[in-house]
């Protein structure tokens, strides 16, 4: 029986479908409670309901909100404590990447879109859990789904690289700043994974060929190969390991 998240809360924004619900999936199996959330209610809900269906007994708690807007965040957080309880892991895994161009006519508001949810909504996350935490003298953990785009550039993605080498960045400031009071920081940073998300790259010959062929493994990632990593980083099986960017990425980068 895999026990690494009993008696512990993981909220994981991003969580109806893709890496966030294979990582929800993987979070209720080791045992944990789990809030996930993204905007629409409906998509949440079935999630839920998938999750439960395949781990009975599991406490999965759909909460729908905006990551880029603060409000919305703190409603979240005060109705998982309600519900759940005090948040002990946070899974920043929610993102958008709403423009494929030159970086150079990135509209100002596909721009904005991209900080506020990619960079502003983790770190407005990663704040509330960290003052709870450290209201309550507990150790804890921030995982953030960063990408291999945060420290190699891509063509024509460019803004959603330059925020997830903005939140690699936030991973290791706060990881030295929180390290003192036991709450870790780590992010993964996973290559091509199949998913809706990344459809349009796995979806285009080109650019799947050339990322298979690249590839020690020959092959892009799947969201239950991303998801074993998050948990274990949420849990304290990865008690002494803060301030690290895992990569995930079937070897891309490691040539």
């Amino acid at each position: 029986m895999d026990d690494r998240l009993a008696g512990k809360v993981v909220w994981l924004t991003g969580g109806s479908r893709g890496i966030g619900e294979a990582a929800a999936l993987a979070c209720a199996r080791a045992g944990g409670a789990v809030a996930i959330s993204s905007r629409k209610d409906g998509p949440l809900v079935e999630a839920a309901a998938r999750i439960q269906a395949a781990v009975p007994g599991a406490r999965v708690l759909p909460v729908a909100c905006h990551v880029g807007q603060a409000e919305a965040l703190a409603e979240a957080v005060a109705k998982i404590e309600g519900e759940l309880g005090p948040i002990d892991a946070l899974i920043n895994n929610a993102a958008t990447n709403p423009y494929f161009g030159p970086l150079i006519r990135t509209p100002d508001n596909a721009w904005e879109k991209t900080f506020e949810v990619n960079v502003k909504g983790p770190f407005m996350a990663a704040r509330l859990v960290i003052d709870r935490l450290v209201a309550r003298k507990a150790p804890g953990s921030i995982v953030n789904v960063a990408s291999i785009q945060g420290f190699r550039a891509a063509p024509f993605q460019g803004v959603y690289g330059m925020t997830k080498a903005a939140l690699i960045s936030m991973t290791r400031t706060l990881a030295f700043e929180m390290g003192s009071m036991g709450i870790r920081v780590n992010a993964v940073a996973p290559g091509l994974i199949e998913t809706r998300f990344a459809s349009v790259l796995t979806g285009t010959p080109d650019i799947l060929r050339r990322y298979t062929d690249r590839a020690p493994l020959g092959r892009v990632g799947a969201p239950e190969e991303i998801a074993g990593l998050l948990v274990h980083l949420a849990s304290d099986e990865s008690s002494y390991t803060t301030g690290q960017v895992f990569t995930a990425d079937g070897g891309f980068t490691s040539i």
